[in-house]
């Protein structure tokens, strides 16, 4: 199960690079950035099986660890104004930093799997997704809101020194 759940983290972690690649290419909007936090909340219904429930301790751990993460994610996720359209800047480092901290990942998985249930485990490892997602993509909505407001301005003549 452990070697399963890695194999599927690399393959979705392979997928968010190709994803982001893609992403580049076309103009970005506020739904483009909210909607995949909304959607993985779904996920937040596996705490209904008592087997993937965390102690106040693991939750916690995992919070803060994925907001630590996050921090690499805001740093190389930046948008550019072109042609009278935002886009999301391609970022050499991304895709590394996304392998780095899939590996971090991979290994506290296998290294905690031996002391924590894997039922327990799967909801941490959720919460630290999680944890890093939102602060990230609420990080890109503030800076892609920031960017609108210019275009806004700027088409309306509303800013003499552009």
């Amino acid at each position: 199960m452990l070697v399963a759940s890695s194999v599927l983290a690399v393959i979705m972690g392979i997928t968010v690079i190709f994803v982001r690649m893609k992403a580049s290419k076309k103009p970005t909007s506020a739904n483009k950035i909210m909607l995949p936090p909304l959607f993985m909340s779904t996920g937040a219904l596996m705490f209904v099986i008592p087997e993937f429930r965390v102690t106040f301790m693991e939750l916690l751990e995992a919070v803060v660890v994925g907001m630590l993460f996050s921090i690499l994610l805001i740093k190389t996720s930046n948008f550019e104004i072109r042609n009278d359209d935002i886009y999301l800047k391609r970022s050499k480092a991304f895709p590394i930093i996304l392998i780095t901290l899939l590996i971090i990942r991979i290994v506290g998985k296998v290294v905690l799997s031996s002391t924590i249930h894997l039922g327990q485990l799967s909801g941490m490892f959720f919460l630290l997704a999680f944890s890093m997602i939102i602060p990230w993509r609420i990080a890109m909505y503030r800076q892609y809101r920031s960017l609108r407001t210019k275009l806004d301005q700027d088409s309306l003549g509303g800013n003499p020194l552009s």
